[in-house]
């Protein structure tokens, strides 16, 4: 079985990237899911030069040590919702505005502790639509992508 993102996310990934906003995967899935997923994508998913990291890295981590990671780290696979929060926090420590993406029962504590909280309209629950703060009807990633270049206009 596969769920290979939409055609339209990878060059929705490289605008993000060039217009200087850093974009991050913070997924329940498993490692080898989520780099590839971020290979397709366009981020660096690569566990082997510290892309990647899991929620047992996560944990594994001093608060000092995470708070590096969390800036240099492009993908957090098999995170809980109780790890998206932390990993939340400390961007937003570092002077990070963050935005979150998320459908399920389980992102809704991020989708509130994020800047920006956003439910996917179609495949999500109505708990992440009723914790975030903007709604896509589309559920497409491309969608932040053009509201960001309107809104920048």
């Amino acid at each position: 079985m596969q769920d290979p993102p939409r055609p339209a996310a990878a060059r929705a990934v490289q605008s993000c990237k060039d217009a200087g906003i850093d974009v991050k995967m913070m997924t329940g899935d498993h490692p080898r899911t989520a780099a590839a997923i971020a290979a397709a994508v366009g981020l660096d998913g690569n566990s082997t030069v510290g892309g990647l990291l899991t929620g047992t890295d996560v944990e594994g981590l001093t608060g000092d040590e995470l708070s590096r990671a969390v800036n240099t780290a492009t993908v957090f696979a098999r995170v809980t919702p109780q790890q998206k929060l932390r990993l939340i926090g400390l961007l937003q420590d570092s002077g990070h505005i963050v935005a979150m993406t998320g459908d399920g029962v389980n992102d809704a504590p991020a989708l509130r502790q994020a800047d920006v909280g956003v439910a996917m309209g179609g495949s999500g629950t109505e708990v992440a639509k009723e914790a975030a703060d903007i709604v896509l009807t589309d559920d497409n990633f491309a969608t932040i992508e053009a509201a960001v270049e309107e809104g920048r206009n």
